[in-house]
């Protein structure tokens, strides 16, 4: 007889049966209100799936997302609201939290069908993450700002810089993430970046952010909205896509690492260190298993920190590991960020990375990868608290 701990988990017990997707825009670009975007991409979702949008009885998202539920569901016309949640914390890091929090409504009883969604036009209520026209600050700011580290780009440059140092860790590694995301978004015509190649050379000559962050090191910043539906596993077979599976997720952070100023035990980390072993466990699969990888690039040096945490390889041994060869689909030895990513497809607060792991599992993606049994998502690093997801195809269940 099974004990209820032997049921904890959320491997094979949830599917996403659609997905949806406004045009992404620069930041500032779109013609649509934010809330009418986040309408567009869960009725495009709904579309996918052969779903009626009045069935929707729960919502989901990260961030602060401004969208609320209650007013989705009333324009939407859904029968019932049963669920509403809004992961804490973490910014993009929040991106796979989402889609666990809406799995585990589901798996718990609280909805039978869940979408998860974020939406952005910051032309409309300005740049996310802004810092101007600020009058008071607390926390970890209060701790940087008044010495002029106003930006991610100057909090997270220190982290990498030292995970570099304490490492040995070249400025190729950074580089060769930022050419496979430019390289992927010139197959793919949904990317911003899409008629925009980047090579080494313009890589190279681009200006320093602050280093070790060159120009093409940084996401960009977007206008747009994605979103995803989510079913219990016994109705996945209903819908008009193949389903995939929720393998595994995880969300957290260790000991400390929110600690201020910039004071945490574990320093030059993206936060992965407990998080990955998590995911790893509840999906029954190690690195070897992962086809693709979706990896969060706020900027292209908390990539390489995340994938050595996930284990694919040793910290010293990222320079022989990230280069262009490997991370390119099809052939290369992880292909990754295979839409182009928060670097040149768009900056959704990486939840277009989601969408792109749904895709290489359905075998539809524009750069699929040799393998797409499974695939891994992985959130915004450098952040707490961080999240990842595994997806996998029916027969990886």
């Amino acid at each position: 007889m099974s004990k209820p701990g032997d049921q904890r988990t959320l491997r094979g017990r949830v599917a996403v049966v659609g997905i949806g997707e406004t045009d992404y825009y620069r930041h500032g670009a779109s013609p649509d209100p934010e809330f009418k975007l986040a309408l567009k991409a869960i009725l495009a979702a709904c579309k996918d799936a052969g779903l009626d949008p009045r069935d929707i009885d729960g919502f989901s998202s990260y961030s602060d997302d401004r969208n609320d539920a209650s007013r989705l569901a009333a324009a939407l016309g859904t029968h019932r609201l049963r669920t509403a949640t809004m992961q804490w914390g973490g910014g993009g890091g929040g991106c796979c939290a989402a889609v666990a929090n809406a799995a585990a409504s589901i798996v718990a009883g609280l909805a039978d069908c869940v979408v998860v969604f974020r939406a952005l036009a910051q032309g409309q209520y300005g740049r996310f993450g802004q810092v101007s026209g600020v009058e008071t600050i607390s926390g970890e700011k209060a701790y940087l700002m008044p010495y002029g580290v106003l930006a991610p780009p100057q909090r997270f440059a220190m982290k990498v810089q030292r995970y570099m140092y304490e490492h040995g860790v070249s400025q190729d590694a950074q580089r060769a993430i930022a050419l496979a995301s430019y390289h992927h978004a010139q197959a793919n015509p949904r990317a911003v970046m899409h008629g925009k190649p980047l090579d080494r050379e313009k890589y190279d000559a681009s200006r320093w952010i602050v280093e070790p962050f060159h120009l093409y090191d940084c996401c960009m910043e977007n206008d747009g909205a994605a979103a995803l539906v989510l079913v219990a596993e016994e109705r996945a077979r209903e819908f008009r896509q193949k389903p995939v599976f929720l393998l595994g997720a995880a969300i957290g952070s260790g000991h400390r690492s929110g600690a201020i100023p910039h004071n945490a035990p574990h320093y030059a980390s993206a936060g992965f260190d407990t998080v990955a072993p998590d995911l790893y466990r509840m999906a029954g699969l190690g690195p070897c298993d992962v086809g693709t990888v979706q990896a969060y690039e706020n900027f292209t040096g908390g990539v390489v920190m995340a994938l050595a945490e996930h284990g694919f390889f040793e910290p010293e041994q990222a320079n022989d590991f990230l280069t262009l060869e490997n991370l390119i689909a099809p052939s290369g030895r992880l292909p990754l960020n295979t839409s182009g990513g928060n670097l040149a497809e768009c900056y959704m607060h990486g939840f277009e990375l989601v969408i792109e792991a749904v895709r290489q599992v359905r075998g539809t993606s524009t750069s699929q990868g040799r393998r797409n049994d499974v695939a891994m998502v992985i959130g915004g690093p450098m952040v707490t608290p961080a999240s990842n997801l595994l997806l996998g195809s029916e027969a990886a269940l």
